[in-house]
């Protein structure tokens, strides 16, 4: 689990560094490239909640 929690700070380090300094010039590609981040991020915890009750099931 503690190689998981790293890979999603990372995830969420790179989500915060994208949004500081590093967006886009155009407004809808921005959107659309914070949308994406975000489905991935959700997309990474649900993953992550499905392994925590994989475990707790054994």
């Amino acid at each position: 689990m503690k190689k998981q929690l790293i890979i999603f700070g990372i995830l969420i380090a790179g989500f915060i560094v994208y949004n500081f300094f590093l967006q886009a010039k155009d407004d809808k590609t921005d959107a659309v490239i914070s949308i994406l981040y975000t489905s991935v991020l959700f997309g990474y915890i649900a993953y992550m909640a499905y392994c925590l009750l994989k475990k707790m099931k054994k």
